[in-house]
C-alpha cells in the first residue's frame, strides 16, 4: 500500500454548517482516514490519509465546496506524513 497524506484548511461559512461530520462522512465512504477539526480562527483543518485517488477525491470534494450548507471560499492543501498514521475518521 502506497499511502498519501494532506493536511487542507477550509475556508468560508465552515463552521456551525455541519460540515466536520459531512467531510467525516464522505471520507468514510472513500476509505479515507484522518481528522477534520475547527480552528479558531473559524476555518476547517482537515488531514486526509489512504490511498492517492480516494484522498484526492476527498481533497476534490473540498474544493468543490463540500456539502450543500457550507460556503467554501478557499481550500489551502499541502503535503503530510503524520508520525503515526490514523486509523480511523474523526471529529474534534
Amino acid at each position: 500500500m502506497s499511502a498519501l497524506g494532506f493536511k487542507a484548511w477550509v475556508h468560508g461559512r465552515v463552521q456551525g454548517v455541519g460540515f466536520r461530520y459531512s467531510t467525516q462522512a464522505e471520507a468514510k465512504r472513500l476509505g479515507v482516514q484522518g481528522y477534520a477539526r475547527n480552528l479558531d480562527d473559524g476555518s476547517v483543518e482537515v488531514l486526509a490519509w489512504g490511498e492517492a485517488e480516494p484522498v484526492e477525491a476527498l481533497i476534490a470534494w473540498l474544493k468543490a465546496g463540500g456539502p450543500r450548507s457550507a460556503r467554501v471560499d478557499k481550500v489551502l492543501v499541502e503535503p503530510y506524513q503524520p508520525a503515526q498514521p490514523p486509523r480511523d475518521f474523526t471529529t474534534g
